[in-house]
């Protein structure tokens, strides 16, 4: 069925409402990114973890499957090259910062 039109306007802008404060300074939030980045190069070592006994188990003729260790090699490479640009990224903007004049 067709929809009736309406021709009341529609609100598509809400008003913006500023964010309650939530109590959070700098220095908790710096320390939230460094335990998020601490956590995320924890992850990305036990995929490496992971990777090296699926290659041991491969020599050992443990494992027949390949594909696993290939699927596994290929999430810790992209982990690992997202790491060194997020690393990258992070590098750059403090050293924008730093050449910022107050």
């Amino acid at each position: 069925m067709i929809d009736k039109i309406s021709y009341s306007p529609m609100n598509i802008m809400s008003p913006v409402k500023p964010k309650a404060s939530s109590g959070e300074g700098a220095a908790d939030l710096g320390k939230q990114f460094g335990s998020f980045l601490n956590d995320a190069v924890n992850n990305l070592n036990d995929q490496q973890k992971q990777v090296d006994q699926l290659n041991e188990s491969i020599i050992k003729g443990e494992l027949s499957d390949v594909h696993q260790l290939t699927i596994a090699s290929e999430k810790a490479s992209l982990g690992l090259e997202l790491t060194v640009q997020v690393r990258n990224k992070v590098l750059e903007a403090y050293q924008e910062m730093m050449r910022m004049q107050v």
